[in-house]
């Protein structure tokens, strides 16, 4: 079991540590998942998300090549803009989600932590001449996510809260040079915080000090993106689930799509724009149990008269609603809100209704 460097940190704030995509990581701290989740909606919450990979790319060919794997505008990509895109499969599933920026001429991938070896043999086996490609495991990377999280790092920060919403820069954070984005999956305004982890544990202490800053784990991150409506990949996204299935044909810009100056080109393309095109057969949707029973992942869905309606994907207990929430596929034509289902949990039908997503509106510095 590997571990990030903010390991001991970690134990000496009391953090309850699990197993997670091969590191021992804090689910949550003595104050539960619940306090954190709401500290986080309310204030600023610091993660360790170390375990996630960073990847960087660059060469003279790099804007190009990438746009043969990633279905979004790397070629218009500024220095200091960041997006939200995947790496697709040939039959048009998701291989992997991460954000995208660009600092000077160099990109850098962050990617799903399960993945990030996975990612960057298949990065490596789709190289052209002059790419260089290199797992940054010299790098931790921390997240600071909240309503209060603008103010608390600008006060060690200078110039963090400049930065609008997708974009990156380099900025020194108490003393250490970070590369900063302004982003997160939480729903919430926040920054994440990439810096070498020899001194991430003094600067991580450092972000704590702060006043409104308090520790929050695997467990709070889980359920503030739940609220926020956004996918896990292995849960709600995967090989076998496309983009325009899981309602992420927003991150697929113009220039891609068909008629687009550089449309297709990347695995999966013809698939993935016949289905924007089209439509998918099934769709992602948000749903809310009756009562207060969580229906959690791979429980069935029914239509009233029984026949099969999907699967939940994701699901459990949303603190900001005080009611059980969750995400699931089924066919398009059952997916308006307001559309009753039932959900199979212990051998019993409990109704649930569809709807829109997400189940908190999302607070992005604008």
């Amino acid at each position: 079991m590997k571990r990030t460097p903010l390991h001991d940190l970690h134990l000496e704030l009391g953090a309850k540590m699990v197993p997670f995509a091969g590191y021992e990581m804090p689910v949550h701290y003595p104050a539960g998942i619940i306090a954190e989740h709401l500290h986080v909606r309310t204030q600023a919450g610091l993660f360790d998300v170390s375990h996630m990979g960073q990847i960087t790319i660059s060469g003279k060919n790099a804007p190009k090549w990438l746009e043969t794997l990633l279905p979004t505008d790397i070629v218009g990509l500024k220095e200091g803009a960041q997006r939200y895109s995947f790496l697709t499969t040939e039959s048009g599933g998701i291989r992997d989600d991460l954000m995208v920026y660009r600092l000077q001429d160099e990109y850098c991938l962050v990617v799903n932590a399960a993945n990030k070896d996975a990612d960057v043999a298949f990065l490596e086996e789709q190289a052209i001449p002059g790419i260089q490609i290199t797992l940054r495991d010299d790098q931790a990377l921390l997240a600071l996510q909240g309503p209060q999280a603008a103010p608390a790092l600008e006060s060690v920060a200078p110039g963090a809260e400049k930065l609008d919403f997708m974009q990156a820069a380099k900025i020194n954070v108490a003393g250490q040079l970070c590369s900063i984005t302004r982003s997160g999956y939480t729903g919430e305004d926040g920054f994440e915080i990439s810096t070498n982890q020899t001194v991430v544990p003094e600067l991580a202490s450092a972000l704590l000090a702060l006043e409104g800053v308090a520790p929050a784990g695997l467990g709070a991150r889980d359920t503030l993106r739940l609220e926020a409506g956004l996918c896990l990949h292995g849960n709600d996204i995967g090989p076998d689930i496309s983009p325009i299935e899981a309602g992420l044909r927003w991150a697929i810009p113009g220039c891609r799509r068909s008629g687009g100056e550089r449309a297709g080109g990347f695995p999966g393309a013809e698939h993935i724009l016949s289905e924007i095109e089209h439509g998918p057969a099934r769709t992602r949707i948000g749903i809310r149990p009756d009562g207060k029973a969580p229906v959690r992942a791979h429980a069935p869905l029914l239509t009233p008269d029984g026949m099969d309606a999907g699967e939940v994907t994701s699901g459990g207990f949303g603190p900001s609603l005080s009611a059980p929430i969750a995400m699931a596929y089924v066919p398009a034509s059952l997916a308006e809100p307001g559309r009753t289902l039932h959900a199979q949990v212990r051998n019993k039908n409990l109704p649930v209704t569809v709807c829109q997503l997400p189940f908190v509106p999302h607070r992005y510095h604008k």
